[in-house]
């Protein structure tokens, strides 16, 4: 088992450069499978998500091909098989977008249930709604998802809750459909907007992704075309928290600012100093960081996949702070290891209370899932002594190379592989 060694109280400097934003990258690969061509993927995140997302298209007849480093070219068109019951299906979560995927291709697909980290019930009812109202008959049996259609056909979508998966599931099903679907209460993140502007460029007709209402019309083919995916915001975030935890000064590069809007509203309100340049950001500890409530919200608001690491923050500053928890019902089971280490954190259902101005220490932490595994090595980055990290499978899901890219910036951290 492969485990972090931190040795902590070292302020992060210098710059790093954020990798292809994994949650576009999840949608826009099986997006592929739509035009029954060859596609070209840059700017892949070198990550187990992604990795295990080229074998599972590589299990059904795919034919994947690395080119000069992150870009990859997927051949689709040898896919004969929609039938997915294999592992790598149930070891991430976004495995589910195969379904939406094969659905508008195929009109059939056989698929495990989802799998990915565990941080509360992740019901996947809003896409089934959403395939159902297209036309296709989708049964749950023993786990397994069985999803056919004779025919799709657009019609009008409202999603009870604003679902990011959802919208780019229904969305993937909805391009090759007869006629017009109109999605209502649709998510705005910026990978749905990725995932929108490559099916466009494949030959789709999306309109107003980005809004809450995205107006699909169906086409019968699609083309085979290239594509730059979007820059990571939540790796942006981590490390642009990282470096206001260890009182430093980092350029975080290939950013689109505008994404960052509500995590830099909160780390200037805590007394950071950030400066945004075109593609991207510079920020500046400070020796007097203030307490802040945080609540996370659907975008633009602040992210459920960065209150993790803002709970670190939140222990070192002056006062108590809050963070509440609109998203997932039980994203707080990293508090126990923090506590661990010195920090005071009280949680009442959805709210966790932290009070500021104490001093961690290093111990041995195990990174509970993805998120809170890059706030146990912010915590070890600010901790007093050695801090070990284990189950880091999590990370290596959402992060390249990490490590790496801390060791650029003056941390003292290492990887022991076993």
């Amino acid at each position: 088992m492969d485990r972090l060694i931190i040795e902590g109280g070292v302020p992060l400097k210098g710059e790093v450069t954020i990798a292809g934003a994994k949650n576009a990258a999840l949608g826009l690969i099986p997006a592929t499978i739509l035009a029954n061509d060859v596609c070209t993927l840059e700017n892949l995140p070198n990550i187990k998500d992604v990795n295990r997302y080229m074998r599972l298209l590589e299990n059904i007849g795919a034919k994947i091909e690395h080119i000069d480093g992150k870009a990859v070219q997927i051949d689709t068109t040898g896919i004969k098989n929609t039938d997915l019951l294999d592992d790598e299906t149930q070891k991430m979560r976004a495995s589910y977008y195969m379904i939406g995927a094969l659905l508008g291709r195929f009109k059939k697909v056989v698929i495990p249930f989802p799998g990915g980290c565990n941080i509360g019930v992740r019901p996947i009812d809003q896409h089934i709604k959403g395939f159902e109202a297209l036309g296709a008959k989708v049964d749950l049996d023993h786990g397994v998802i069985r999803a056919y259609a004779d025919r799709l056909i657009g019609t009008s979508i409202y999603l009870d809750v604003v679902s990011v998966g959802a919208t780019i599931n229904i969305m993937l099903a909805a391009v090759r459909a007869e006629g017009v679907t109109m999605l209502e209460n649709a998510a705005k993140e910026p990978h749905v907007v990725d995932v929108a502007n490559y099916l466009n460029l494949m030959g789709a007709n999306i309109k107003g992704a980005g809004t809450d209402v995205i107006k699909i019309t169906g086409v019968q083919q699609m083309n085979g075309a290239e594509y730059m995916v979007i820059p990571d915001q939540i790796e942006a975030g981590t490390y642009m928290i990282a470096a206001v935890a260890t009182n430093g000064e980092v350029l975080v590069k290939n950013v689109i600012p505008k994404h960052l809007e509500s995590i830099t509203a909160k780390l200037v309100e805590m007394g950071a100093t950030i400066t945004e340049y075109d593609d991207s950001v510079l920020v500046k500890g400070s020796d007097h960081l203030k307490a802040v409530k945080i609540k996370t919200l659907p975008y633009p608001g602040f992210p459920t996949d960065l209150q993790q690491p803002m709970a670190v923050l939140l222990s070192l500053t002056e006062g108590s702070g809050t963070i509440t928890e609109s998203i997932f019902e039980n994203r707080f089971k990293y508090v126990e290891e923090l506590i661990k280490m010195g920090a005071e954190i009280v949680v009442n259902g959805r709210m966790a209370m932290i009070s500021g101005g104490k001093k961690l220490s290093g111990t041995h932490l195990s990174a509970t899932d993805l998120r809170a595994g890059a706030a146990m090595v912010i915590a070890g980055l600010v901790a007093e002594g050695k801090t070990e990290v284990t189950e880091l499978m999590h990370i290596d899901r959402g992060y390249e190379d990490m490590e790496g890219k801390l060791r650029s910036l003056g941390a003292k951290i290492v990887r022991i592989n076993e």
